[in-house]
């Protein structure tokens, strides 16, 4: 499928492999690279990220490195989740460590029939990276207690069955046309928006959540209504009672064009 890739995708697209058998150095580069052309481009649409596979046998993560290591790794992850870009990311085989985390990172996940889901070991021990934050985040307590725990493994199936992935294709070439065709349009600020959102819901108290959701209202109001808001003024210099509300334009205009002041003090 790889040769193919590059059609597929399209000329605003980009494709990265994550292959296991790099080093967490190596594969933080490449994700750092992957979101520097994201982000300089003008108007990519998805990025593609066919994730590699490793024998059982072979599935320690992250090796021997530093704490600082790690955070670049993570650092890089969480670039990656937060691009205007839509990630869709196809996995196959066995699926742990770097490509587990990238995989629970995209927007739109692909399996083949053949995918087993792994938790990251590192020498023989369970490695507490952002894996289980996001696993709890977007599956729940419970299920992820049961991954986790007793690091249960997971067929494509079963990860479908949970939401861990959104399709299994008997052609993945297939399904990342596809993908690409529907999704790339979701790409721009528009999608951070709705990413944030997503990832506060679960973990901020409605009173607290109501000013980002009322902000992202504001912003697409005034998209839609480039001349005015909900309440039909045209917009100006800020209320002064209300900052974030556009000015009423017949109060400046009597300001203004009459010279006169408003509290019929001295022009009267």
């Amino acid at each position: 499928m790889a040769r193919h890739m590059l059609d597929l995708v399209g000329d605003q697209g980009i494709y990265l492999e994550v292959d296991d058998r790099q080093s967490l150095r190596e594969l933080t580069g490449l994700l750092q690279s992957v979101c520097v052309q994201a982000e300089e481009r003008r108007s990519p649409s998805v990025i593609v990220l066919r994730l590699g596979t490793i024998p059982p046998v072979e599935r320690g993560w992250p090796g021997d490195v530093g704490v600082q290591d790690v955070n670049r790794w993570e650092r890089a992850v969480r670039r990656l989740e937060g691009l205007g870009v839509v990630t869709i990311a196809v996995a196959s085989g066995t699926c742990g460590g770097p490509a587990l985390d990238v995989l629970l990172a995209a927007d739109y996940r692909i399996a083949t029939i053949n995918l087993q889901l792994l938790l990251p070991v590192n020498d023989g021990h369970f490695w507490p990276g952002m894996a289980t934050h996001r696993l709890v985040h977007q599956i729940g307590v419970a299920r992820a207690r049961q991954i986790v725990l007793w690091g249960d493994e997971l067929s494509a199936r079963r990860a479908l069955d949970i939401g861990l992935v959104d399709e299994i294709a008997d052609d993945a070439a297939d399904a990342i046309q596809a993908a690409v065709v529907l999704l790339g349009r979701a790409a721009g600020a528009d999608l951070r928006v709705r990413r944030q959102l997503l990832l506060e819901a679960a973990a901020t108290p409605f009173e607290d959540a109501l000013g980002s959701h009322l902000a992202a209202c504001d912003r697409e109001l005034r998209r839609a209504h480039p001349r005015g808001d909900a309440t039909g003024r045209i917009r100006g210099t800020a209320d002064p009672a209300d900052p974030d509300r556009p000015a009423d334009p017949d109060r400046e205009a009597a300001e203004r064009g009459t010279g006169h002041e408003t509290d019929g003090g001295a022009g009267r």
